[in-house]
């Protein structure tokens, strides 16, 4: 297990608190199927072990808690037809499962950047806290690829339409939009992160749920809407609707400063992506659990690795850093039921099975 200084995942018992910590700063701590394993061995030993009261994600250096997956990785094994894609999302998605289901209270500290696999790994804990200088997003949609993770499941239980435009867009949460959207709880200063954390520790091993809670919200600042928030009322009938197409056509119809930058930003992202997170948003809205949601979103993502559209917006993104994607189909209206039928068919053998 991962316990040195030195690796990308720190894992260590604190007074009363089990300690996991994201320690790739440079790669604004982006993580990689070995760190994934880690963090499920950790979870383990925390589990088993009476002395810890709490479990604590946190983020190693200043910019945030984690970018995402380690995208790169993922790419070039897209490129050669490789299984990465396969092994890490299945590994991933059934930790996040774990995570929602986790027996011990789990505290996120959400600060600064939160994308992707980040979110996964912490928008489904018991206590998740944002600050001042977080920047949560789920931009999936400008790689050829969807909110996953769980991020359907999030998105579709945020009130009203709000998490159907931040998965289309793929726009930034504030803190407090965040507690809008219904993806954290608090709203803690960055700087008295690290007296909350030192709170935790001196917990006794017995602590209960409400006590962790009782302990944050002392922390908290009250916040509980950002500035999408108030826009909640514009974003509401724009975003209703099921068809992609229909989303675009009331955006055109408004024609409000709004209206015509959020159609600027939906003009920049893959077609297929959108019509593809569209539906699966749907779907989670009528979904029972979370594993259910999990289920569809791996069915899809293993068809997305096999596209040229996630190699092309990672290329574009990530790799030549052009941002100038050419997507295919390049048009909305050009995604057919039969491009879109493998996203959401049965995998057989394939299939995502939870412990």
């Amino acid at each position: 297990m991962s316990g040195v200084e030195e690796g990308d995942l720190i894992a260590r018992v604190e007074g009363a608190v089990g300690v996991i910590r994201l320690n790739r700063p440079k790669a604004l701590n982006a993580v990689t199927l070995e760190m994934f394993r880690d963090i499920d061995k950790a979870l383990d030993r925390f589990e088993a072990d009476a002395a810890v009261a709490v479990i604590l994600l946190e983020g190693a250096g200043e910019r945030g808690l984690c970018a995402g997956g380690d995208i790169r990785t993922l790419w070039e094994s897209s490129k050669v037809n490789g299984d990465l894609g396969k092994i890490l999302w299945r590994e991933e998605y059934i930790l996040n499962a774990r995570i929602k289901k986790f027996p011990k209270p789990y505290v996120a500290f959400m600060d600064g950047i939160v994308m992707g696999g980040g979110v996964g790994l912490s928008a489904h804990a018991s206590h998740r806290v944002v600050t001042d200088r977080t920047k949560l997003a789920m931009p999936e949609v400008g790689l050829g690829f969807f909110p996953d993770v769980g991020g359907t499941y999030l998105l579709s239980h945020s009130p009203g339409e709000i998490g159907t435009y931040f998965g289309l867009t793929g726009q930034t949460m504030s803190g407090p939009d965040a507690i809008h959207a219904k993806f954290a709880d608090w709203v803690v200063p960055a700087v008295k992160l690290p007296e909350l954390r030192n709170v935790l520790t001196k917990l006794r091993p017995d602590a209960t749920a409400a006590e962790v809670s009782m302990i944050i919200n002392s922390f908290a600042t009250g916040e509980t809407a950002g500035p999408v928030s108030a826009k909640e009322p514009i974003i509401d009938p724009l975003f209703g609707f099921d068809r992609m197409e229909d989303i675009v056509a009331a955006l055109k119809r408004d024609g409000s400063e709004f209206a015509l930058a959020t159609l600027k930003t939906l003009g920049e992202k893959s077609p297929r992506g959108m019509v593809v997170t569209l539906k699966l948003l749907r779907l989670a809205r009528m979904a029972s659990s979370l594993e259910e949601c999990l289920v569809r979103e791996y069915r899809a993502a293993l068809e997305v690795f096999r596209s040229d559209d996630f190699r092309e917006g990672v290329r574009a993104a990530v790799i030549d850093k052009d941002r100038n994607p050419t997507w295919s189909p390049p048009r909305i209206e050009d995604v057919t039921p039969q491009m879109l039928a493998p996203y959401f068919a049965e995998i057989g053998a394939d299939e995502l099975k939870f412990n």
